[in-house]
């Protein structure tokens, strides 16, 4: 190569060079090296459409754990007057602040107004935080004391009385769960196991005990929760330690009661039909608002841990759902307000409460008194927490 044309070749590959290279901006930064082949992907696809990039799924929100109103307020079964479920029992429903609603004769009177008041309800809970349905219940015991029309037609000492009384227990519950389930209800505050002492008394007198032997009560009532469970219903049995010794007129719901039955006989007969109907699969345990000196003279039982802790949950050893009698009954009056009472019986233990005065206050007004009651520490928050989750566990295996 001559000295001329390697010049040429020098100067052609200066200017290469120089046209490769981007000039920088005076202060610039120093441009990013090229992508090695291991660096991921061009943005553009071979057919040169873009790809939009790849964004990380955002992590699930945890979901906010329930505040003092809202654990109180699963703790309350509301009532209210009349056909149409007012406002501020919607909201509480909505809100995750109600544990369930009781009806009586003057909300089921009109079927169809009833049924779009249960459909309210069912669609309120629908909204709110708490995913389990409400406890929707009335007494349908059956005879003379029922709130809908219908089954089950015989009281209870009629079904003691009939041919084959266990196929007729098993019936009347089947006919209870049925006729409750098609109106939208899952709990029934009912079989009575109350054994009554003398015909005529207060448990006798409407017909409402399956009987005088202890171990046939157990029997019939065990036939009648299963029944009734099979359908989707849930029984609540009452009224431990039991009110069967209870005079004609001894009724607590207008006064206080107080019942001097031997520990061994309210062990032997008033409590002796207990264990068959838990067995069975009843899902509640009334508390009888009498007053029993052979476990507390001081505090009816549904006030006393002694009757709810010791005798119920360690000597029955029942593990389920306690829930109080009305709160507002007579027999309670030198027990303070709603929101006494309400402490008073969750401070027994006692999970679920019945503010069934038909009047959606005084249920908001036992909440609140729940919930100040909690976050002072006047009720344990562990205990509190046992008795909701008792509660939400019941609520999650109905419809």
């Amino acid at each position: 190569m001559t000295p001329r044309t390697r010049y040429l070749v020098v100067c052609l590959l200066t200017a290469l060079a120089a046209c490769g290279t981007p000039p920088r901006p005076a202060g610039g930064p120093t441009p990013a090296a090229a992508p090695s082949p291991a660096a991921a992907p061009s943005a553009t696809t071979t057919q040169g459409s873009a790809v939009p990039p790849i964004t990380p799924p955002a992590a699930a929100s945890p979901t906010p754990a329930p505040t003092a109103a809202q654990l109180a307020g699963r703790r309350i079964v509301y009532s209210y007057p009349g056909p149409v479920p007012p406002q501020d029992l919607l909201d509480a429903v909505r809100e995750g602040r109600a544990g369930g609603v009781i009806f009586f004769s003057d909300n089921t009177i009109d079927p169809a107004a009833f049924a779009a008041a249960v459909r309210q309800l069912r669609q309120a809970q629908q909204q709110s935080p708490v995913r389990w349905p409400l406890l929707l219940m009335t007494d349908q015991e059956g005879g003379r004391v029922r709130r809908l029309s219908g089954a089950p037609e015989l009281s209870a000492r009629q079904v003691s009385e009939a041919a084959d009384p266990v196929r007729a227990a098993a019936e009347a519950g089947a006919g209870a769960g049925r006729n409750l389930a098609a109106a939208g209800l899952n709990v029934n505050l009912a079989p009575v196991l109350d054994v009554y002492a003398a015909p005529g008394n207060f448990i006798d007198a409407k017909q409402r005990s399956f009987g005088k032997d202890p171990g046939d009560v157990g029997m019939l009532t065990a036939a009648f929760t299963a029944a009734q469970h099979r359908e989707g219903v849930a029984g609540t049995v009452k009224h431990f330690p039991g009110l069967g010794t209870a005079p004609a007129g001894a009724n607590t719901d207008e006064g206080p009661v107080t019942l001097a039955d031997p520990l061994t006989e309210l062990r032997e007969v008033g409590e002796a039909p207990y264990p068959a109907a838990i067995a069975a699969g009843a899902g509640l345990v009334m508390l009888s608002w009498a007053v029993y000196p052979a476990l507390d003279a001081e505090r009816p039982a549904g006030l006393s841990p002694t009757v709810v802790q010791q005798e119920l949950r360690g000597r029955i050893g029942f593990t389920g759902v306690t829930v109080s009698d009305a709160l507002e009954a007579g027999s309670l009056a030198a027990f303070g307000g709603t929101g006494q009472r309400a402490v008073a019986a969750a401070a027994a233990g006692v999970d679920l409460l019945l503010c069934s005065g038909r009047d959606t206050a005084q249920g908001l007004r036992a909440a609140e008194a729940l919930a100040d009651a909690l976050a002072d520490g006047t009720l344990a928050r562990d205990g509190f927490t046992a008795a909701v989750d008792r509660i939400d566990a019941l609520r999650a295996g109905l419809r």
